[in-house]
């Protein structure tokens, strides 16, 4: 019997985006403290030079996924000052 797959950072992303958040959610949006605890691990077992080829793979996916989170916010809080002036 095979385990269930592991959640990715992006799925966890996208389920949020599913919701239909309001541009504030999206604003203070933060990945859950596990996936967060995770992403620390990644970065610092890289700098040591001991991650496997998955890993390695998993750790890309945070930085890609906290690029793609920052630039959302950052258009978010563009779109939220440009309808308040």
């Amino acid at each position: 019997m095979h385990a269930a797959p592991t959640r990715t950072v992006f799925s966890h992303i996208t389920d949020f985006l599913a919701t239909n958040p309001t541009p504030q959610e999206i604003i203070s949006y933060q990945l859950p403290p596990e996936l967060e605890a995770r992403a620390l691990d990644l970065l610092e077992r890289n700098g040591e030079g001991l991650l496997s080829v998955e890993e390695h793979q998993e750790m890309v996916d945070f930085m890609r996924a906290e690029e793609m989170m920052s630039l959302l916010k950052a258009k978010t809080r563009l779109k939220l000052k440009k309808s308040t002036e």
